[in-house]
């Protein structure tokens, strides 16, 4: 009876600490015996020394990989500390079986709590989506997610959270592109809301992940018209709050000067594109009627009647991470053609 009280229960630990298999293997012999008596003295209290001593090994095997287990389970998980006093778990050492990593999160953020730690960040890659509700349950938040993974944060200490947010901020780019007939390079998208049908604009997009503001532009304005660009300035930027998924827009609008003529629609997202006369564009109702799009507009005619100057793009290095950024500025007493007149 003690005996298949002591299975029943070892059957149901967990298969990824390799017990069941030790287990049936080591007993197998006890219970299939085809000898009927030598079942009857293993489970006696008789003499037989031999019997006795394989029951005493299985117990001693047993409670060996019960004590495996507890130790495994105590176990943190595989962590980085970062320079804010904070863990970093490792995405590439979770384990996979829910009720392992149930344990070893409890445990972890036990230990991490007395060791004084911080905020959390825990990095659950697709194939173990099943984790993130146990996170969850354990007061773990949602930070962000990307195609392959989502990303959740935990804080410690008492009081609100000094875990930096995720990302607050879309950024969008236009490029003014104008050849020397005086014709800006304009598109018509193929989808846009019905006020907007027929409206001829600028090249316009989104800045991709760890792309310039400058490249940006310019792989926009190819994409969409199939014209090559050179970046010149920035020459206006605006800022606006909840739009897209409750983000705050960037939208720089720069400018460009062509490289080549021959255009070629993107005809997944363009309807038509041009070249159309500077003074065409300018007396469209929409920017016409519309105080941002005629500021724009204006902007870029004093620009090009170099009675205004943008911001340039100059590369430096900061000490304070070592990498080459992108300062956008307008120089003092330049003697740059461009600008003069400013």
């Amino acid at each position: 009876m003690e005996l298949k009280m002591l299975e029943a229960n070892f059957l149901s630990l967990p298969k990824e600490f390799g017990f069941r298999t030790s287990y049936s293997t080591s007993l197998v012999g006890l219970h299939s015996s085809p000898k009927p008596s030598s079942s009857k003295v293993i489970c006696s209290k008789g003499t037989n020394s031999g019997s006795i001593n394989k029951v005493g090994t299985s117990n001693l095997l047993f409670q060996s990989k019960i004590n495996g287990m507890n130790e495994a389970i105590s176990r943190t998980l595989d962590y980085f500390d970062d320079e804010y006093g904070g863990v970093i778990v490792n995405p590439d050492k979770l384990p996979s079986n829910p009720n392992v990593f149930a344990s070893m999160l409890q445990s972890s953020l036990s230990r991490w709590t007395i060791k004084g730690k911080k905020g959390i960040w825990l990095k659950l890659p697709s194939e173990y989506s099943e984790l993130v509700p146990i996170a969850v349950k354990e007061g773990f938040q949602y930070h962000h997610a990307e195609r392959g993974y989502v990303m959740l944060t935990y804080w410690i200490p008492e009081g609100p959270s000094m875990l930096p947010a995720n990302a607050s901020h879309q950024v969008g780019v236009g490029g003014f592109v104008i050849n020397d007939k005086n014709e800006v390079l304009v598109v018509q998208e193929k989808y846009c809301a019905p006020p907007f049908v027929g409206f001829w604009k600028i090249p316009t997009g989104f800045i991709q992940e760890a792309e310039e503001i400058y490249t940006g532009t310019v792989r926009e304005v190819k994409e969409e018209t199939g014209i090559d660009t050179e970046f010149v300035e920035v020459i206006a930027f605006r800022h606006a709050q909840n739009m897209a998924f409750e983000k705050s827009d960037l939208f720089f609008i720069g400018m460009l000067k062509p490289l080549s003529t021959e255009i070629k629609v993107d005809d997944h997202e363009i309807l038509a594109a041009k070249w159309m006369p500077l003074v065409e564009f300018v007396k469209q109702p929409w920017i016409q009627e519309d105080s941002m799009l005629k500021k724009v507009t204006d902007i870029f005619i004093a620009r090009m009647g170099k009675k205004y100057c943008g911001l340039f793009a100059h590369h430096l290095v900061s000490k304070f991470d070592d990498r080459s950024s992108t300062l956008y500025y307008n120089v003092v007493n330049t003697q740059d053609v461009n600008c003069n007149g400013t």
